[in-house]
């Protein structure tokens, strides 16, 4: 399921880029999905861009201080 905090679009790929991204992310414990953004952002980067990173939210939510605090 796509995350709600990202964009999502169609991609039209010749079948032979695509094979080779499915096999460099298998290579790498990838999904299709993160090795295209991976690929993106190093190109990117090779142009002296650094988009800014919106961290994945996982885990648990952090506790309110005081929380376990008897009444």
């Amino acid at each position: 399921m796509a995350s709600p905090d990202k964009k999502s679009f169609a991609l039209r790929l010749d079948p032979a880029l695509w094979a080779e991204i499915e096999r460099l992310a298998a290579q790498e414990l990838r999904s299709a999905n993160a090795q295209i953004e991976y690929l993106l952002r190093e190109a990117l980067a090779r142009r002296g861009i650094k988009p800014e990173l919106n961290p994945a939210k996982r885990g648990r939510p952090m506790k309110d201080p005081g929380e376990d605090e008897a009444p």
